[in-house]
């Protein structure tokens, strides 16, 4: 069994529309929840009065496609909804605003209701459509951030896992695919959580496309256009082309009579290789390979900057294992070259002002960090750790 109980992603806003949506379920549950006995060994979990606010199929009423979606069985089936749609929809909310989220909630909810009513005749109920809505929402728009995770198989532990792959792979193929094709017996809504998170999935994704929700460097299209320009960027090389030599002695010359290539001098040569295999890791979340080549490229040349999402993530990566000189010197490469087109570059500022104070000892670099972020940071919580931490130095 595998449960989330948290991401790595920060929030920059209180995500208010999502703490209201839980609460309204909450409330509804406590309001409408009342076992009773309608036949021999047959029980109701709702009230008699709440039975045609389920969705039916066969004679569904338009406001069932909402109202569905807040009534639940018991308290197992409240609770595993709203604890996903906790960790997964701050983030969302906080992305898309409060209306945006709100509509994409209840759109999440219709969207899978008619799913359901698709394939199935049985009466349905539970948010899982529109929550499901909500963490393919969440895969689209972060896909590179964590997910904590408790797993128990034969022992009890947590580990981390890219959101992308934990929601791809475990929610939605083994989840809710796998199930369908080997026709697993239940009385799980499977036709309803694929459409919500079709829904969930699809949105997001034409809206960053389109231009009407804002682009990031993180979200699933920026790694589909990433994916576009490696194999453009792979085509170029193996035309000739090398992007990391010294100008026109590096590229191939091409006339009607002569092709030629000068090599590349050892340093450069073993430059590109060392980069070329720092891509190929992180590309594969093998972050603890990328970080290996990372040092050996720094031993070389400790200017290089990697591409935004890869720098970042080594650095994060070399101050998750304590390796606390190495994630500065990252993260001080990653402001030098990132500082006006990263979003969030207080949040740097403060991690790399944290970590001099310390971990190094380095107040002076730690007090000009802090500073920095203290005049940028808009999270209270953020903002008064920063304000603590120059008050501990400046004491």
């Amino acid at each position: 069994m595998i449960i989330p109980i948290g991401t790595d992603n920060p929030l920059r806003r209180r995500p208010t529309m999502n703490y209201v949506l839980i609460a309204i379920n909450f409330i509804i549950f406590i309001y409408t929840y009342q076992p009773h006995d309608i036949a021999p060994g047959v029980t109701e979990p709702l009230r008699e009065a709440t039975g045609t606010y389920k969705l039916f199929p066969q004679e569904p009423q338009i406001y069932q496609f909402i109202t569905y979606a807040f009534l639940h069985a018991n308290w197992m089936h409240l609770i595993g909804n709203m604890l996903f749609l906790y960790i997964f929809g701050n983030n969302v909310n906080d992305k898309l605003g409060n209306l945006g989220y709100l509509l994409l909630y209840l759109g999440g909810g219709v969207c899978s209701g008619l799913g359901h009513a698709l394939f199935h005749n049985s009466a349905v109920l539970g948010a899982s459509g529109a929550v499901a809505a909500v963490t393919g929402a969440y895969m689209v728009l972060f896909p590179k951030t964590y997910v904590h995770v408790l797993y128990w198989l034969f022992f009890i532990g947590t580990t981390e896992i890219p959101a992308l792959y934990f929601i791809l792979f475990k929610l939605i193929l083994w989840d809710n695919i796998f199930p369908v094709m080997v026709k697993i017996p239940g009385n799980i809504a499977y036709g309803a959580h694929l459409a919500g998170y079709a829904f969930g999935i699809g949105i997001p994704l034409v809206m960053l496309v389109t231009k009407l929700l804002p682009h990031s460097h993180y979200d699933l299209w920026a790694l589909i256009e990433r994916r576009q320009r490696r194999q453009q960027y792979r085509k170029v090389v193996n035309q000739g082309y090398d992007p990391f030599g010294p100008g026109e002695n590096v590229r191939r010359k091409v006339d009607s009579k002569v092709t030629e290539s000068v090599p590349l001098d050892a340093r450069t040569e073993r430059v590109r290789q060392l980069r070329t295999e720092i891509s190929s890791a992180a590309n594969s979340s093998n972050l603890d390979q990328a970080v290996d080549k990372y040092l050996q490229l720094m031993e070389i040349d400790n200017q290089q900057a990697l591409p935004q999402q890869q720098q970042l993530d080594i650095a994060n990566k070399l101050m998750h294992n304590n390796r606390h000189e190495a994630a500065a010197a990252a993260y001080e490469v990653f402001l030098q070259h990132y500082h006006k087109t990263y979003p969030f570059i207080e949040q740097i500022e403060l991690m790399v002002g944290l970590i001099y104070s310390r971990y190094l000892e380095q107040e002076d670099l730690a007090k000009k960090h802090l500073r920095s972020a203290l005049d940028k940071l808009s999270d209270p919580g953020q903002k008064k750790m920063c304000q603590d931490e120059l008050d501990r130095l400046e004491g």
